[in-house]
C-alpha cells in the first residue's frame, strides 16, 4: 500500500529526527524561537516536520499526544483530527491557493485578524506558512508587520523551497534552520513510503540525478495513476510522455516537476557526449526560458508549445 500522504495527514515522520529533537528539547526549554524559516530543497519532509511538531506543542495534554519515541501521530490524536479538518483553534495555515500565482496579501490580514483573537485554553498558537517563496511585495510587508511584534503565544513556522528566493527583509526576521536528507536517508523514505522498495526498482535514470523524497513519490504515483512501467521507462520518454500528455496532466505534477526532469534530460545527454551543436543550443535557450517562466510565475503554455516542437518533433 502506498503511505505517502499530504504533509498534514502523514502520520510518521521519516529520517527528520534530529532536526525534530533539537526543536523539541528547545520548546520544553522555553527557548524555542517564535519565528523559524525552515529551508530545504523542495520535497524532503519540511511541511510534515512541521505539523509533526506543531501536533507535539498542541497535543501534550490530550488523550493521545504525540509519540516522540516513534515520531508518530495516533489516529485518535485529536489535534491531527482537528488539524487535517481545518477547524483547530490554535493552528493557522497559509499556502498558495490551486488557481493563484500568489500567497495573497488577503491571506495574510485573514491570519492577523486570527492572531488578535485570544488563545483558546491560553495554549500556543501556530502559525504555519507553507512556500513562502511564493508571497508576492505586499503580502511580505503585512506578514511583518505582525511578526516584528513580540508575543510570546504565537509561533510562526515558515516553509521555504531554496529552489527559488525570498525577500531578504523576511528572511532575516527569522532563525533559519536547513533541512537536508543524506542518500540513505533518502532511500529509507522513499520506500518507506511506496511498495516493494520502489528506489532499488526504477530506472536507473532516475538514480543518477538527485531528486528529493517527495518527488519521488509524485513520479511513483504520476507511473501508477498512469500505467507507466517505472522500471523500464527512460528520461527521454518520460519527458516526451509529459510534455504530449500536458493537456490531461496540467496540474500541479507537471508544473513543479518539468524544470527538474528537462535538467536531467539535457544533463543525460551531455554525460553521454550526446553534446551537438542543436543540443547545446536547445539546452541554453530552454534552462534560460524555464528559469524566467518560473521565477516570474509565467504561464506554461507557450513555453511547452515550444518545447514540444523543438524537441519533441525534432
Amino acid at each position: 500500500m502506498n503511505k505517502a500522504q499530504p504533509p498534514k495527514s502523514q502520520l510518521k515522520l521519516y529520517a527528520l529526527d534530529k532536526i525534530f529533537n533539537f526543536c523539541k528539547n528547545l520548546f520544553e526549554q522555553n527557548r524555542l524561537p517564535n519565528k523559524i524559516l525552515f529551508s530545504g530543497q523542495k520535497g524532503i519532509g519540511k511541511s510534515t516536520l512541521c505539523y509533526h511538531i506543531s501536533n507535539f506543542i498542541l497535543s501534550k495534554n490530550e488523550e493521545y499526544p504525540y509519540n516522540i519515541k516513534e515520531k508518530e501521530i495516533n489516529l485518535n490524536n485529536k489535534t491531527y483530527n482537528l488539524i487535517t479538518n481545518n477547524i483547530h483553534p490554535n493552528f493557522f495555515l497559509i499556502d498558495i491557493k490551486a488557481e493563484k500565482k500568489n500567497i495573497d496579501v488577503s491571506q495574510v490580514r485573514e491570519m492577523i485578524s486570527y492572531t488578535n483573537k485570544s488563545s483558546f485554553n491560553s495554549k500556543q498558537k501556530i502559525v504555519l506558512i507553507d512556500n513562502i517563496e511564493y508571497m508576492n511585495i505586499n503580502s511580505v510587508n503585512s506578514l511583518l508587520k505582525i511578526i516584528e511584534e513580540p508575543n510570546e503565544q504565537i509561533t510562526f513556522f515558515l516553509v521555504h523551497n531554496i529552489q527559488k528566493n525570498i525577500f531578504s527583509t523576511l528572511k532575516s526576521r527569522c532563525i533559519q534552520l536547513k533541512v537536508f536528507l543524506d542518500e540513505k536517508q533518502k532511500i529509507e523514505v522513499i520506500n518507506s513510503l511506496t511498495e516493494d522498495k520502489f528506489f532499488e526498482k526504477i530506472n536507473s535514470d532516475f538514480k543518477n540525478y538527485y531528486i528529493s523524497p517527495g518527488q519521488y513519490i509524485e513520479f511513483y504515483n504520476y507511473c501508477k495513476n498512469n500505467n507507466i512501467d517505472f522500471q523500464n521507462i527512460t528520461i527521454e520518454s518520460f519527458l516526451k510522455d509529459l510534455i504530449l500528455n500536458y493537456e490531461k496532466n496540467k496540474d500541479i505534477f507537471f508544473k513543479d516537476n518539468l524544470i527538474h526532469f528537462l535538467e536531467y534530460f539535457f544533463a543525460k545527454k551531455i554525460k553521454n557526449n550526446d553534446f551537438k551543436i542543436k543540443i547545446h543550443d536547445n539546452y541554453k535557450f530552454f534552462t534560460k526560458k524555464l528559469y524566467q517562466t518560473t521565477k516570474y510565475n509565467l504561464d506554461l503554455e507557450s513555453f511547452v508549445i515550444e518545447l514540444k516542437s523543438k524537441l519533441i518533433n525534432e
